[in-house]
């Protein structure tokens, strides 16, 4: 059932050609036999996994299953779940065992979805390889010398290598897209307060979003649609009634709209991945979509207007680590300071260092006008230039990233060129729009390559149709690596 679909596991589920104790079983297996070499996971949750496995049998016995029910699942190990270790990659947290569910979490447990672990990360979510893990970098499964994209690189590995049909991630600047792109599978971004926040440990509160994983735009909008949702304990979650995300799947494509940005197809994309995207957006076309030009003026203003942003709300959300009340706390110190500076300098790594320090820096006296509030206002601009476009497109397509994956330790001492493969990304988040990556072809050395489309506000629905109909009409997302 490895290669099934979402709804060809379900159908066997209930067909009782297979249990969800022998799909948990099989998924437990890919784990113990691929992650020593892929890392894609931290914490492996087997007695947990074959409890939920049984109950979710009971309920397809009693005829309760819905599309989820037995489907063998990974969290990123950004969401907290209740009695097993949650530790956001970070030495911080590499003791902390939650004393609740994300509300993420919870809607999945209910949807029947069976926990088989939690997947490695980016320490805190900040990073674009995966090799800022306190736990060791995760390798690409497609090639294992190759980063898989963070920060959410443990479950787009997960899911490409087989070891679970889905997973949950989080996308901050492209922490879904990107991986999603270098490992070969779907993966989406909703709208900015469409998935609650709650239990999902903050980097940037008015950037991080939930999302989903899965091989196909069909898996993700399963996934999605059990997902979302208005959930009272989040100030950002928006009050909408849950939506169904599979309803334009079968919609096709004839006088679809494809916005092509001038900015996304200038200079800094390789040519490997141009070709790609150009195959892509050639079969689009023959599927019955028309592309026009549209032009997001303030796109090259993403990056620097994100790495003022993101940093100066991590600054204030990574203060609570401080050793005192959960975490990591320094063995010898002298007073409380020397307590709260030697955790915090044992605990964090470099990267996240490195991003509070910017933070602090840019909120500090003297700088948050010329710096904080001008980033804010490049934000609104952003966002006015996607509204501009999509007056004359229904979505956005162009790159997820400028290359295929790149080697492990190739960008780790720049850590700019590091920033720059989210140039592609981040500019959605900063307008919080809907945002997806699907596989499109292969670059250099066979590695993976995917297509980014832009939707506007509440557009997942659409986003997902649109893929849908690409991936019914072509096989790159049933392409598998050897591992």
């Amino acid at each position: 059932m490895i290669d099934s679909s979402l709804k060809e596991i379900a159908a066997a589920l209930r067909a009782k050609t297979v249990s969800a104790v022998e799909l948990a079983t099989e998924s437990l297996a890919r784990i113990e036999a691929g992650n020593p070499k892929i890392n894609a996971f931290v914490t492996v949750d087997r007695d947990g996994a074959l409890a939920a496995a049984k109950a979710a049998d009971a309920r397809l016995a009693a005829g309760h299953g819905g599309p989820l029910t037995g489907i063998p699942l990974a969290h990123k190990d950004v969401f907290c779940t209740e009695g097993v270790l949650t530790t956001c990659g970070s030495k911080m947290l590499s003791n902390f065992v939650s004393p609740y569910d994300a509300h993420v979490v919870t809607l999945l447990k209910a949807a029947g979805a069976v926990m088989v672990g939690k997947t490695n990360m980016d320490e805190f979510a900040m990073g674009s390889s995966n090799e800022n893990s306190h736990f060791g970098p995760t390798r690409n499964p497609w090639n294992t010398d190759k980063v898989p994209g963070g920060s959410s690189g443990g479950s787009a590995a997960a899911v490409a290598a087989r070891m679970v049909p889905i997973a949950t991630g989080t996308d901050t600047g492209g922490s879904i897209r990107q991986p999603a792109s270098l490992c070969g599978i779907t993966g989406i971004k909703p709208t900015y307060g469409t998935v609650s926040r709650y239990g999902m440990i903050a980097y940037a509160s008015s950037l991080d979003q939930g999302g989903a994983f899965g091989r196909s735009a069909e898996d993700c909008a399963l996934m999605l649609s059990a997902m979302n949702g208005h959930d009272p304990r989040d100030s950002t979650s928006l009050e909408r009634d849950t939506e169904d995300y599979t309803a334009d799947l079968a919609r096709p494509l004839a006088g679809l709209r494809i916005g092509l940005p001038t900015e996304f197809f200038a200079d800094g994309m390789s040519d490997d991945v141009r070709a790609a995207v150009e195959a892509a957006l050639a079969e689009y076309r023959k599927l019955g979509a028309v592309t026009v030009d549209v032009s997001l003026p303030n796109a090259r203003l993403a990056i620097p207007a994100y790495y003022v942003i993101a940093p100066a709300e991590a600054s204030s959300n990574l203060s609570r680590f401080d050793g005192v009340r959960y975490g990591h706390r320094a063995a010898e110190y002298g007073d409380l300071n020397d307590m709260y500076c030697k955790s915090r300098a044992q605990g964090f790594g470099a990267e996240v260092k490195r991003r509070i320090l910017v933070g602090t820096y840019v909120l500090s006296h003297g700088y948050y006008d010329a710096y904080y509030i001008k980033a804010q206002k490049l934000r609104r601009l952003i966002a006015q230039d996607f509204a501009a476009a999509f007056a004359q497109c229904d979505v956005i397509a162009g790159p997820t990233c400028p290359t295929v994956a790149f080697g492990i330790g190739e960008k780790s001492n720049d850590p700019v060129q590091m920033y720059l493969g989210d140039i592609y990304t981040v500019a959605v988040n900063l307008a919080g729009l809907p945002a997806l990556a699907h596989p499109a072809g292969f670059g250099a050395g066979g590695m993976p390559v995917g297509l980014q489309l832009i939707g506007n506000y509440f557009g997942e629905a659409r986003l997902l149709g649109v893929a849908h109909q690409f991936q019914q009409n072509t096989d790159w997302h049933a392409r598998k690596p050897a591992v």
